[in-house]
This record gives C-alpha cells, sequence and structure tokens, in this order.
C-alpha cells in the first residue's frame, strides 16, 4: 500500500508540472518590435534616429537588448542600394537606441536591426521607416 501511495503522489506531481509547463508561454522574436521615437529627422551628415525596443506582450521598453546589425536605406523611395552608414550613440534613455547617419537626400528611409534580447536564443530583428525633411 506504502509503494502504491508513493506511485500515485509521484504520477499527480509528474501531471502537475507537465500541466503547468504546458500552458507557460515563452517570448519569442515576434514578441518584440522597434518603434521609432520620431517618425521625422531633420536631412543631414549628423542625422539622430531614436527607435524603442518593446516588448508587445506588456508595451514595456527593453533596455538590455544589444544591437548587433543596422542597415539604412532608401528602399521606401525604389532605391534599395543607395545606403548610408549607422553609428550607434549613447542614448540616456533606458530602452531607447540612438544612432547617427547621414541621411543625404529628402523622403523615406528604411531601418533595418537586429538585437540580441537577454533570455532570448533567437535575434529580433525588424525595422522603421525614417522621413528626412529639410
Amino acid at each position: 500500500m506504502k509503494n502504491t501511495t508513493t506511485f500515485v503522489r509521484a504520477s499527480l506531481a509528474a501531471i502537475a508540472i507537465l500541466s503547468a509547463s504546458a500552458t507557460t508561454s515563452y517570448a519569442g522574436p515576434k514578441d518584440y518590435e522597434f518603434q521609432l521615437v520620431s517618425a521625422e529627422v531633420k536631412q543631414g551628415p549628423d542625422a539622430e534616429v531614436s527607435v524603442r525596443l518593446v516588448d508587445k506582450r506588456n508595451g514595456q521598453a527593453v533596455s538590455d537588448a544589444v544591437i548587433f546589425t543596422t542597415r539604412m536605406d532608401m528602399a521606401p523611395e525604389g532605391m534599395e542600394a543607395m545606403t548610408t552608414p549607422v553609428e550607434e550613440l549613447p542614448s540616456g534613455q533606458a530602452g531607447t537606441y540612438k544612432f547617427k547617419t547621414n541621411l543625404s537626400m529628402e523622403g523615406g528611409w528604411r531601418f533595418q536591426l537586429g538585437a540580441k534580447v537577454q533570455g532570448e536564443g533567437e535575434t529580433v530583428s525588424g525595422e522603421v521607416v525614417v522621413k528626412a525633411t529639410p
């Protein structure tokens, strides 16, 4: 009888653990998005673009991401081959990432980013469109 009781308790504990893990939801790359702080940026060689990385599940900015991929091009204007370098700057605001670039022409610029978020196994990637104004 003692072995049966031990077996039943162990079985119930295993079922409880499996049930809890089956309902636990883990974050993935699609749970994050990059958002522009300002959609319009002054055109020029020292243009500054700021983005937030937001956890869409709770609306909170993610402050511990490591941005390792950036690309700025004029794809929205039909000129994807027209690219410009991007340099990361200190932000001073948690969850906001700041960059310096040369927006040499007015119009739409696509900004593609890739980041690693602590605790996430996959890369978070996204893009935003910046409008360069005179």
